[in-house]
């Protein structure tokens, strides 16, 4: 089926390759993609775009030996192929498979685990600086998107990369998306740099006039600023920022040469100091759907190859979100939504199309966005922060330091929240309720159902204060069960009466409280179902009546077992002296691996099976 394919299992099958044969065998790999990641889901358009560039790094560089670094590390399928895993691609992303990102435990060609974006300089730089300290010799690229090197940490990084004039290569894939299409300066500064490539090809031939490298050393250094002066005068202003913090600076390059890719990275291996090489990729490559829509096919679930993705009918909790975000604002011109690269993850897209001027897209930059929606809090608007759970823990000094010190009236929407499945455990969203539940002034809730968050919506427009409503990951659902009217602040809900056993569940767990309850029954247990919606303010009043009432108390939550909402009602029941048994039913304090979700849910207790089983102990 593959010409070339089938015969490369490590690195070393590609190095004697022709150019020729290294084209053909993109093509294979493509077509392996997209085959492979349409039966289990995944990455696919990010990947289908470096191609050429995997293929040139490890024709170049002796991996593991060099050390190739993958900035988010959604992009490192091909890197995966090429060393070792393609016969386990048929596992990725599934529960005890291949993972979707580098992972130290399952190669030594992974140098670093990888999850969230803009990290690769930082890792690379802190390697090359302890290579330097040893004496050793190897090479470290780090490979990062223009959308992730707009991070704050990536320019931290690179600031410090120009500052220690270290060995190091970063090579800038730019594609001009993220998952969505790329948003700020840096991104339209990148843009600029492509209609402007004069000064690559001028600095190749002002170094080939001046390569007096084996003449005498101050003829060289005279060469070497004359070199300077000359490239200066013929550098676009717009590719003055990597050189100006000393950074040498070659592009854009076409990433799908690998003639070219090569040559470039030949240059850049034995350059001295650190090197910028800026690439141009097509982001869903070889594949037409993917070409055509590259944010579509960023993430995928399981697709037909011939018909690509098709449009569902099923509305998602993040969509269902967005629409009601523009109703709020239909009602309230105070309204306005904050996105960190995310509009069509979070459902923001929906409010983009309604309301432009109230929406802002900071790029991936969620400590900027905090304090810019404390700032627009300040001047009296109404902002709303929809953001990955797991992505907020970026902006927690600033959560504590700008909002909620001074009590700004900001509201944090945050999406995928508890388990989310096969991107693991740097996307698991498992801590939130710890790390919100130690910061004074902030009121947070959790909804039993896709209504009840509308309802919270509503209710944190008359909170004056930082408010965070946390979801889960999924579509739409309807549990049909308690009020749904107006929401009080900190008061829970009583969804069935029962006998001996309450259970308190937050969030989506109550689902499961409610599917357990159905198998206890056939056991002749019957218990208490509580919808405890807020993790604080706690509802105190009803709590009392319940260690009353009941023998034993077990609440559910997915999150961290250490300091979320269990923790608090075990707090209550100690400083009043009940005497009562406490149950709490979380994820134990470890990081959960990849993949799906209801194995997953049984894997760590939290299923309705796993629930029924502990309370009948």
């Amino acid at each position: 089926m593959y010409k070339y394919l089938d015969k490369v299992n490590c690195p070393k099958d590609i190095k004697n390759m022709t150019n020729e044969e290294l084209d053909i065998l993109s093509k294979d790999i493509r077509k392996f993609l997209v085959k492979s990641v349409s039966k289990t889901g995944g990455h696919l358009a990010s990947n289908l775009g470096v191609v050429e560039l995997s293929l040139a790094l490890h024709k170049v560089f002796d991996s593991p030996t060099d050390k190739i670094i993958w900035d988010v590390g959604h992009q490192s399928y091909v890197h995966k192929i090429l060393t070792g895993r393609k016969d386990s691609f048929n596992t990725l992303r599934q529960f005890e498979g291949l993972s979707g990102f580098p992972k130290e435990v399952e190669s030594p060609h992974d140098i670093f685990d990888t999850g969230h974006s803009s990290t690769s300089i930082s890792v690379g730089l802190g390697i090359a600086c302890a290579r330097d300290i040893k004496k050793e010799k190897f090479n470290v690229i780090s490979v990062i998107g223009d959308g992730s090197i707009t991070g704050g940490m990536a320019l931290e990084g690179l600031n410090s990369l120009g500052y220690l004039n270290t060995d190091m290569i970063v090579i800038l894939n730019d594609n001009e998306m993220s998952i969505d299409k790329n948003v700020g300066a840096m991104s339209r500064h990148m843009s600029s740099i492509i209609r402007n490539s004069t000064m690559n090809k001028v600095k190749d031939e002002v170094e080939k006039i001046f390569n007096v490298t084996s003449a005498g050393n101050l003829i060289y250094k005279t060469a070497s600023k004359v070199k300077d002066t000359i490239v200066s005068q013929f550098t676009p202003q717009q590719s003055e920022f990597f050189e100006s913090i000393g950074i040498k600076y070659y592009g854009p390059i076409d990433g799908h040469n690998i003639k070219e890719l090569i040559e470039i990275l030949n240059k850049a291996k034995n350059k001295k100091g650190p090197v910028l090489l800026h690439v141009i990729t097509k982001k869903g490559k070889g594949y037409k759907f993917a070409e055509e829509q590259p944010n579509k096919y960023h993430g995928v679930s399981k697709f037909d190859v011939k018909e690509g993705i098709q449009p569902s009918n099923l509305k998602s909790i993040s969509a269902a979100v967005g629409e009601k975000l523009v109703d709020m604002a239909s009602k309230n011109e105070n309204v306005v939504a904050i996105t960190a690269a995310m509009p069509s993850g979070t459902g923001l897209d929906i409010f983009e199309k309604v309301y432009p001027k109230r929406y802002y897209d900071v790029g991936i930059a969620e400590q900027h966005a905090v304090t810019f929606s404390a700032g627009l809090a300040k001047e009296g608007m109404k902002p709303y922060f929809a953001v990955y759970s797991t992505f907020l823990q970026r902006g927690f000094d600033q959560l504590v330091h700008d909002v909620c010190i001074t009590k700004k009236n900001v509201t944090f929407l945050i999406d995928r929240a508890g388990l989310v499945g096969n991107d693991g455990e740097t996307h698991h969203g498992m801590f939130d309720l710890s790390y919100l539940n130690i910061v004074p002034n902030i009121i947070v809730m959790a909804p039993k159902d896709t209504k009840e968050l509308q309802l919270m919506m509503d209710l944190s427009l008359e909170i004056d204060g930082p408010v965070a409503i946390r979801y889960p990951r999924g579509n739409s659902y309807y549990l049909n069960k308690g009020e749904y009217s107006k929401i009080e602040i900190g008061k829970y809900e009583v969804i069935e009466d029962g006998q001996d056993i309450a259970i308190l569940a937050i969030g989506n767990m109550v689902k499961h409280a409610l599917e357990a309850k159905e198998m206890l029954l056939k056991d002749n247990i019957n218990p208490a179902i509580i919808n405890a919606r807020f993790l604080k303010p706690m509802d105190e009043k009803l709590l009392h009546d319940l260690c009353k009432k009941y023998k034993y108390i077990v609440t559910i939550e997915d999150n961290i077992i250490s300091g979320g909402f269990g923790s608090r009602v075990n707090s209550f029941v100690i400083d009043n002296n009940y005497d009562i048994k406490v149950e709490n039913i979380a994820i134990d304090e470890k990081f959960i691996d990849h993949g799906n979700i209801d194995k997953l849910y049984d894997a760590v207790g939290l299923s309705a099976e796993c629930i029924a089983k502990r309370i009948k102990k």
